[in-house]
């Protein structure tokens, strides 16, 4: 993985997602990775996890509870949708973060680094906003 960070937008699979977000910026994208995450029977995949935090981290927005660090060329594609009909995607985004902290890789690799703390606060702070 070529870019590496805490934050849900610092990986290269969360960027990938979040462009290709910006290009089809519909709630079927958002769904499709979220329920990726949310229904995975065992642990999911890095990438896949990545890309269902970057999905929660969009349903947060469109809810109105951004983290400081979304990306700010984003916002004009979330305000377009309606935050009233995302209560189904909030509630899969949530299903999704418990999900990746309880059985993913990309939670293993967090779990060996010096920011695992960091990045969990983070995940946390996530669920807060998806509530």
């Amino acid at each position: 993985m070529g870019t590496w960070g805490y934050y849900n937008f610092d990986n290269d699979a969360a960027a990938d997602f979040a462009e290709d977000f910006r290009d089809n910026h519909s709630e079927a994208v958002l769904y499709e990775a979220l329920a990726t995450a949310a229904e995975e029977e065992g642990a999911l995949e890095a990438n896949e996890a990545s890309e269902a935090l970057a999905a929660a981290e969009i349903v947060a927005a469109i809810l109105g509870k951004p983290a400081r660090e979304f990306p700010v060329d984003l916002i004009p594609v979330i305000v377009k949708l309606d935050a009233a009909e995302s209560e189904d995607l909030r509630e899969l985004a949530t299903a999704a973060v418990e999900a990746i902290l309880q059985k993913s890789e990309l939670q293993e690799q967090w779990a060996s680094k010096d920011d695992y703390a960091n990045w969990q606060q983070l995940q946390h702070e996530l669920l807060e906003r998806l509530k």
